[in-house]
């Protein structure tokens, strides 16, 4: 069964969700604010977390930046009744795996779980053991890179990337391709998405400058190393 943190602050629309996610055979612990979404985290393992950005005193993207620290691994949704372009953005920027607006039917919020859990659960293989590239080692199955001085536990998407760049290494990589791989469809929130995440591995990867993820004007990357 799949377990999902639900942190709406909105009566209605979250009993309303709850119910709905139970009635399609998930588990789900309702969360009214930060706080209480943070003590539910200590005492369960969830899958997934569907965060409201609009909540008193502590709002979804600060809840996101402190789940960044403590549950690195944990995919979640935003759910806002905004739709301004820079409120998309700062939730890419902090690893949102998917963006929702309300108003939005339940089925499309069961739909978009079902697409980054199966996108979270099979990229990272068990049979995949350590990649080496350049001066780091990534251990595919735990999500570590690391390099002399240098580790961090990359997010699933992160990683998942990081995989497909490598497997694909030397050869053009249309943007298309990567997103239909990761994100299963083309579109500004996964295109945008995509940025972010190419940005971030750049950075992890910046202490070896042999190591090159080349933006091809137009068409897409090319993963690079020696």
């Amino acid at each position: 069964m799949i377990k999902v943190l639900l942190v709406e602050d909105d009566l209605d629309l979250g009993n309303l969700l709850k119910q709905y996610l139970e009635l399609n055979k998930f588990y789900v612990v309702r969360a009214f604010n930060g706080v209480e979404a943070r003590r539910a985290l200590k005492e369960n393992n969830f899958d997934i977390a569907v965060l409201d950005v609009m909540m008193p005193d502590e709002d979804g993207f600060e809840l996101a930046e402190k789940l960044k620290i403590t549950h690195t691994t944990l995919p979640f949704i935003f759910v806002t009744a905004r739709k301004m372009k820079d409120d998309i953005i700062k939730g890419l920027q902090l690893g949102a795996d998917d963006y929702i607006t309300k108003p939005f039917d339940a089925d499309e919020l069961i739909l978009r779980i079902q697409n980054i859990l199966k996108r979270t659960t099979v990229t990272t293989s068990p049979q995949s053991t350590s990649y080496s590239i350049g001066l780091y080692t990534f251990d595919v199955a735990n999500l570590l890179l690391t390099a002399p001085g240098f580790e961090k536990v990359l997010t699933e998407k992160e990683a998942q990337l990081l995989e497909f760049l490598y497997v694909n290494r030397a050869h053009i990589i249309k943007k298309e391709a990567i997103l239909n791989h990761l994100w299963e469809e083309v579109d500004f929130f996964s295109a945008r998405s995509l940025d972010v995440f190419i940005s971030r591995l750049r950075k992890y990867l910046s202490q070896d400058v042999s190591i090159k993820i080349e933006s091809i004007r137009g068409v897409g990357y090319r993963f690079l190393f020696s």
